[in-house]
C-alpha cells in the first residue's frame, strides 16, 4: 500500500437503545436474515437475481436499495468462500503432508504409542477434509451456514455445550442466525446512504435515520431514529465524509443538463452481542500526503511469532538503528493482542515518519505456518497458533497510511537464510535482526549477493556451526544459491543438535573484522558508552575494532 492509495476503514461503537428502539432492530435482523437466507437458497436453485429481485420485493416489504444492500452482503460471503477455498485446499495438502512424516518418524520410534494413534485420527479427519473441499470446488458447490457450524453441531451434545433442552438451543440458534444485517451505502446519495443516513448534532454527536422496511413499518411511521452516537475512535473521519457531499452540475447520455450528488460513500453494519447492539461505519479514508521518499532508505521489519525487530537502513543499505518490539500473545485474549498489534503498529509508523523512510515487509503466507503445527512442540503450536500474522501486515499499512509513510511489500524467500549468513556474524547481530536487515535492502532493490566465503552461524545457546558456502552459477537467479545455502545451513544445524551442540558451553569465537563500510555494529555501539578523553579533556573519536 502506498501514500496515494485510499483504503476503506471502519469504526465502531455501542449504541444506546430504549426498548422499542431495541426491538426495532431485533424485528430488522431478523428480517434481513430470513431474506438473505432465502435468497441463497434459490440462488442455489439457478434462479436469475433479476428475477428474484422483483419476487422479493412484495414479498419481503422491502425496497429495491434494502434487497441490493442484502445481495451485496450474500454475494460477499459467498465470494469469501470461493476465494479462500483454494487456499485451504493447498493448505490441506501441506498438513498432510507433514502429518505423514510425523506418522513415518513415530512409526519407527513409537510403534504403538497413544500418541501415533492420535496422529493418524488427524490424518484421517485431515483427508476427508480436503476431499470434501476438492469434491465442492469441482462442482462449484458452496456450503455456507448460517448462525455458525460451532452452534449447528451444539445441538447433538447439549449438555456439553450448557443446553438443558433442544428448545433452549433452537432460542440461541435462532439469535446467533439473526443478529446482524447491513446497509448499503453509495457516494451519489444523500449522506452517502439511502437507507441509513447520519447528520451531525450541535452537541457533536451523530443522529441516524434508518429506513425501515414496509413490512415493519407501523403507527411511528417508517423511519428509526437513532441519537447520540459518537465513535471513539474515527468520529472525525465520519463527519469528513458526511460534510464531502456535492451536488455538481452533470450532463446525460442524451446530452441533457442535470445536478448530480457526489461525496464519500458511507456502509452500516449492525451487530448485536451479549451487550447490545452496535454499529460499524465503513468509508473510504481522505488522501495522506507522503512523507517517506525510497531514496532516503528503508525500515525492515521481521515478523515473529512473540516480537518485531526493525532495522532502519541508509540510502547505501547500511544499518542505522535497530529496535525490538514484543508481542507476547500467551494467555492474553484477544482483544488484548489486537490492543499490543495496534500499538506495535502505531510505533512502526512513528518511527518510519520520524525517519522519513518507508516500511519494508515480507508479504508472508500463513497457511504454510500453520503447516508447521503437525507435528511441533507444544510451545511453538500454541504460538503459531495465537499469533495472527495477517493482523499485524493489516495493522501496520493501515497505521502507515494515517502517517504517510509509504509501505513496501517483498517476497519473503529466503530472507533469514540471507539474514543469518550476511549479517548476523560480520555486524555481531542476531539472526532475527539480520532478516530484518534483509528485508529492507530487497525493499530497496539492493545486492544479494553472499557476502562471506565461509558461513558462521549463531544458535540459540550462543555457540555457532561454520559450513563452506556452495560454489554459485551466476548465469542462474541468486535465489537458486541460498536454496544451496538453506540445505547446507540445515545439515549442519542438525549436525549440531545430533553431536549435543546445544547442551554444551559455547566454543569461543575468534573477533570478526567488521565489513567494509559498515557504519553499525554491536562492538562500535558498546564502545561509544564508554569514550576515553585525551588530556585536555576533549572526546577522542571511537576505537576502530
Amino acid at each position: 500500500m502506498s501514500c496515494t492509495n485510499t483504503p476503506t476503514f471502519t469504526y465502531q461503537t455501542r449504541l444506546e437503545l430504549d426498548a422499542f428502539q431495541a426491538q426495532m432492530l431485533d424485528a430488522l435482523a431478523r428480517l434481513y436474515s430470513e431474506a438473505e437466507r432465502t435468497l441463497f437458497a434459490r440462488l442455489r436453485a439457478g434462479a436469475a437475481i433479476n428475477d428474484l429481485k422483483r419476487e422479493f420485493l412484495p414479498r419481503c416489504g422491502i425496497t429495491a436499495r434494502q434487497f441490493n444492500a442484502i445481495r451485496v452482503s450474500l454475494e460477499g460471503k459467498i465470494d469469501a468462500i470461493r476465494r479462500r477455498r483454494p487456499d485451504l485446499v493447498t493448505e490441506l495438502h501441506q498438513r498432510i503432508r507433514r502429518a505423514e512424516a510425523v506418522i513415518a518418524r513415530l512409526f519407527g520410534k513409537e510403534h504403538h504409542s497413544n500418541r501415533l494413534h492420535q496422529k493418524k485420527r488427524r490424518l484421517a479427519l485431515l483427508r476427508a477434509r480436503l476431499a470434501r473441499l476438492e469434491a465442492d470446488e469441482k462442482a462449484g458447490t458452496v456450503r455456507l451456514c448460517f448462525g455458525g457450524r460451532k452452534l449447528f453441531c451444539a445441538q447433538f451434545d447439549l449438555a456439553a455445550n450448557g443446553y438443558t433442552s433442544n428448545e433452549e438451543w433452537r432460542a440461541a440458534w435462532q439469535a446467533a442466525r439473526a443478529r446482524q444485517f447491513f446497509v448499503l451505502g453509495s457516494g451519489d446519495e444523500t449522506a452517502g446512504n439511502q437507507t441509513c443516513q447520519a447528520s451531525l448534532q450541535p452537541d457533536g454527536t451523530l443522529a441516524l435515520r434508518l429506513r425501515l422496511p414496509d413490512a415493519l413499518a407501523g403507527p411511528g411511521g417508517r423511519f428509526l431514529m437513532l441519537s447520540s452516537v459518537r465513535f471513539a475512535y474515527g468520529q472525525h473521519q465520519v463527519a469528513a465524509a458526511l460534510a464531502s457531499g456535492r451536488r455538481v452540475a452533470s450532463v446525460t447520455a442524451s446530452g441533457r443538463a442535470t445536478m448530480k450528488r457526489t461525496g464519500t460513500a458511507l456502509s452500516y453494519r449492525f451487530l448485536r452481542d451479549e451487550k447490545g447492539w452496535r454499529v460499524f461505519v465503513s468509508c473510504a479514508a481522505a488522501p495522506v500526503a507522503c512523507t517517506t521518499h525510497r531514496l532516503a532508505g528503508a525500515l525492515g521489519i521481521d515478523i515473529n511469532a512473540d516480537h518485531l525487530v526493525l532495522a532502519e537502513l541508509d540510502r547505501h543499505g547500511n544499518p542505522v538503528h535497530m529496535s525490538r518490539i514484543e508481542l507476547p500473545p500467551a494467555g492474553k485474549r484477544s482483544g488484548q493482542v489486537r490492543a499490543l498489534v495496534g500499538d506495535a503498529a502505531v510505533a512502526v509508523a512513528a518511527l518510519a515518519r520520524d525517519a522519513g523512510k518507508p516500511v519494508v515487509i515480507e508479504s508472508l503466507d500463513f497457511a504454510r505456518k500453520k503447516a508447521q503445527l503437525e507435528g511441533a512442540d507444544a510451545k511453538r503450536a500454541r504460538a503459531l497458533s495465537s499469533f495472527a500474522y495477517n493482523r499485524v501486515i493489516a495493522s501496520v499499512k493501515a497505521a502507515c497510511f494515517r502517517a504517510g509513510v509509504d509501505v513496501v511489500e517483498v517476497n519473503p524467500a529466503f530472507t533469514s537464510v540471507i539474514g543469518a549468513v550476511n549479517h548476523a556474524r560480520r555486524r555481531g547481530i542476531s539472526q532475527h535482526q539480520g532478516a530484518a536487515i534483509a528485508i529492507a535492502r530487497r525493499g530497496m532493490g539492493l545486492s544479494e549477493r553472499a557476502a562471506v566465503r565461509r558461513a558462521i552461524v549463531p544458535v540459540r545457546n550462543g555457540g555457532h556451526v561454520t559450513f563452506d558456502l556452495p560454489a554459485r552459477n551466476r548465469s542462474k537467479h541468486v535465489w537458486l544459491f541460498w536454496s544451496d545455502v538453506r540445505k547446507r545451513l540445515r545439515a549442519a544445524l542438525a549436525e549440531h543438535v545430533r553431536c549435543g551442540g546445544l547442551q554444551l558451553p559455547p566454543p569461543p569465537l575468534p573477533p570478526a573484522r567488521p565489513a567494509k563500510g559498515a557504519t553499525w555494529t554491536s562492538a562500535v555501539q558498546s564502545r561509544r558508552a564508554n569514550r576515553h578523553h585525551d588530556r585536555s579533556g576533549d572526546v577522542l573519536d571511537d576505537v576502530p575494532l
